[in-house]
């Protein structure tokens, strides 16, 4: 027998339209299914079975916990129980492909749609992927329509589909269309469903060989229930313009992507059932008109369904030489691809119902991607190894002087007062203070132009810095040799005027007592926010700390314990991410944050965003959390955990954490106890101690519990008493108490950098003598 022969009698005819398409789905549970099953495989016609179950199911729990890291001993146990005790081999499905022979073992419909989905998220919601799946898309003309419909699928846009095409795969289409040789003469609607089904065997998928025609587009449209969407990518113009006119008739809107300049039209139907077709674009035309015309004489109605002025280069003189040197319009398979993410992300946005309008748009990548129209990048190179240190030493080289011993209280010796002052501690450093002189009296103030935020509730935490200011003044001036009396409030009619102190040259307190030394620690008070050894606090320097918060009147109440610490990490990593989720909160920080050199240098106040001492992941993760819209979403779906893991870990390092807190509610009391936090961080730092306050939380508990939650939202005011609750559990909570800060203790070296303060003239004005 000749080579020609033994060929010849084993080639098989191309299947037309009884070619298969549908995979069969057995279950092991079902004694019919069983027998067919082993029927198929009796008879030899299963040639590869694929069994990769276990993976399926093992991945399958890994994706939902995300966090989760078993060894292989506990990831198999897990498979086993989620298998109810059943054999491997009865769980799910066994897909049977007859066009490939092959016998894949798959996950219940519901599971495996989730897994396969699962890379989805958050692109795509649960609750988007649950409405989507629902949908019912229609598809007319499978050459560019296919590509559509089968990344449709892939996305899991629709999980019911119809698809019609007269024509068979031609080996010319293969320049465009994904699909074998050896497909070459199946109809196309069968090749684009064997693809969708490999994709998802559950999925329900009809078919029109024989191409729609007047008597079957209605049931195309409507059989079975309205198709919730068209995706019209045909080349026979009667079709493209009567399938519009029997979509608008049952308000469906229709979708088409025109192979030309990444061109897409959106017809609203179900929104305007009287709007014109192709937007008016042919003026009244109809399909029976244009049912008789040959390709040729469509030409300017193609044209003007094009509508363009700058049509691509090459695009017209195509159409000139259709039925001279070329047969049919020509396309490309980068705009076939290019066309199918724009169907699939179009038709994904208008069924969620975030995209309502009709129209036209382009995307072309010949005009975005072309000399002279590429984005310009900023460079972010590391700063030089010696920026850091430049601004540490500004601060460290630039020592405060006190006033001179003994003499009088001039203008230069009021400057040096204050610039001790302004060392120190403000929420967001914002430096909320400002000081008028006159003669021995120097009034501290609130800044009139400072704005409110959510967390300086009731300007307690302006009256906790400015307090914190009055001490630095009071041990400049006792350092100094001057007697320095403070009267908080002095003027009920003058809320702003948080303290009055007046200076004697001689008098009781003048250069004597146990606090003047701490004035040598005021120029090197910072916040440091260096993770720690997780060294446990030594005994003498809890008790300093402890001794120091009595005698200013305070209580310090410590957390030393691991446990505790833990506890108090997860508290606060809530509480943090609570504060970025919110909107407004979200905004108060941002507002406070310094992203560059020339920012901090310029404004002088704020958060260095250097002095937070990320890595440059933590800064990246920072530098994306910047810009609200990038976490609404965030906020929607409920994420956000990994908010949590900064605080979480900064505790879990630290030696302590403590609460330092003083009788009473009032803006007198948070200004005495601003003096009493200040002697607290001096004495801290003289011991070698570093300092990091995190006490946002206390201040947004302070709002809930004293001023009703004002400007938060129920779900975050929720949040906040569940948060007290817990922090209840290791901190002891006292209602009548002002809780003034929550400092995270450690022993660490010096920061590299520290926050600038503005300079003394700009907070500092001199008026007459008080009365005058």
């Amino acid at each position: 027998m000749s080579l020609e022969t033994l060929i010849s009698s084993r080639t098989t005819a191309t299947a037309g339209e009884g070619a298969p398409l549908r995979p069969t789905l057995y279950s092991l549970d079902d004694p019919v299914h069983r027998t067919a099953l082993g029927a198929l495989l009796e008879r030899g016609e299963v040639t590869a079975v694929r069994d990769a179950l276990g993976e399926q199911v093992a991945e399958l729990l890994t994706a939902r916990r995300p966090d989760w890291s078993p060894d292989a001993d506990g990831l198999a146990a897990a498979v086993e129980a989620h298998l109810g005790g059943r054999p491997a081999s009865a769980y799910g499905s066994w897909a049977w492909y007859p066009w490939s022979r092959q016998l894949v073992h798959v996950l219940p419909r519901d599971e495996y749609r989730e897994l396969r989905q699962s890379r989805n998220r958050y692109k795509i919601t649960a609750a988007e992927q649950e409405l989507l799946t629902g949908r019912t898309i229609a598809v007319i003309g499978l050459s560019v329509g296919a590509a559509s419909a089968v990344t449709l699928a892939q996305e899991g846009v629709g999980s019911r589909f119809r698809l019609a095409d007269f024509d068979r795969l031609s080996l010319s289409n293969l320049n465009r269309l994904r699909a074998s040789v050896a497909d070459v003469g199946l109809p196309k609607v069968v090749i684009a469903a064997r693809q969708m089904y490999e994709i998802d065997p559950h999925l329900d998928i009809e078919v029109w060989p024989q191409g729609l025609t007047e008597e079957n587009v209605d049931a195309f449209l409507t059989g079975g229930g309205r198709a919730d969407l068209l995706v019209e990518e045909c080349d026979d113009l009667y079709i493209k313009v009567y399938a519009r006119e029997r979509a608008r008739a049952h308000r469906i809107p229709v979708l088409m992507e025109t192979n030309e300049r990444g061109m897409v039209d959106v017809e609203r139907f179900d929104r305007e059932p009287h709007r014109p077709l192709l937007h008016g674009l042919l003026s009244g035309v109809t399909a029976a008109e244009l049912k008789t015309l040959s390709t040729r004489e469509k030409v300017p109605y193609v044209l003007r369904i094009l509508d363009q002025e700058r049509p691509s280069e090459r695009f017209v003189p195509s159409l000139v030489e259709i039925g001279q040197t070329i047969s049919s319009w020509p396309q490309l398979a980068s705009g076939v691809a290019l066309g199918a993410a724009l169907v699939t992300d179009t038709a994904r946005r208008l069924l969620l119902g975030t995209f309502t309008a009709s129209g036209r748009w382009f995307v072309d990548p010949g005009e975005l991607v072309r000399d002279g129209t590429e984005t310009i990048l900023r460079s972010e190179e590391p700063p030089p190894a010696g920026a850091a240190r430049e601004v540490a030493a500004r601060e460290v080289t630039a020592p405060l002087r006190l006033p001179e011993s003994g003499r009088p209280l001039d203008e230069e010796a009021v400057r040096r007062l204050v610039s001790y002052g302004i060392q120190a501690p403000s929420g967001g450093n914002v430096q909320p203070w400002r000081f008028v002189s006159r003669g021995r009296v120097l009034e501290c103030r609130i800044a009139g132009d400072l704005a409110p935020t959510l967390l300086d509730f009731e300007r307690s935490a302006s009256h906790l810095a400015i307090g914190a200011a009055v001490e630095n003044i009071d041990l400049a001036a006792r350092a100094a040799g001057w007697a320095c009396r403070a009267r908080l409030f002095p003027d009920p009619a003058d809320p702003g005027l948080v303290c009055a102190l007046s200076f004697d040259l001689e008098g009781p307190g003048a250069a004597d007592g146990p606090r003047v030394p701490l004035a040598d620690w005021i120029g090197h008070r910072t916040t440091n926010r260096a993770p720690g050894a997780d060294t446990p606090l030594a005994g003498p320097d809890a008790d300093a700390l402890t001794r120091c918060a009595q005698e200013s009147g305070a209580l310090l109440d410590l957390v030393t314990e691991r446990d505790g610490l833990e506890d108090a990490g997860r508290i606060l990593g809530a509480g943090d991410r609570l504060r970025i989720m919110s909107p407004a909160l979200h905004r108060d920080m941002m507002a406070e944050m310094r992203w560059d050199d020339e920012e901090v240098r310029r404004t002088r106040d704020g958060i260095d965003v250097a002095t937070l001492q990320l890595d440059r992941t933590d800064l990246a993760g920072i530098s994306i959390a910047r810009h609200w819209p990038n976490l609404a979403f965030i906020r929607r779906i409920g994420g956000g955990a990994s908010f949590e893991e900064g605080a979480r870990k900064l505790v879990a390092a630290s030696s302590a954490i403590g609460v330092l807190s003083i009788p009473g509610t009032t803006p007198d009391a948070y200004a005495r106890g601003g003096r009493a936090l200040q002697r607290l961080w001096l004495t801290a730092t003289s011991r070698g101690l570093a300092v990091q306050p995190l006490t946002a939380l206390l201040y947004l508990l302070a709002r809930v519990e004293r001023g009703g939650g004002a400007g938060l939202d129920t779900e975050e005011i929720a949040t906040l008493r569940a948060l007290r609750t817990r922090l209840a559990e290791i901190l002891p909570h006292r209602p009548d108490n002002a809780e003034l800060i929550l400092v995270r203790l450690s022993y660490a070296p010096p920061p590299a950098v520290r926050s600038l303060r503005r300079d003394v003239g700009s907070c500092l004005r001199f008026a007459g003598p008080e009365g005058a």
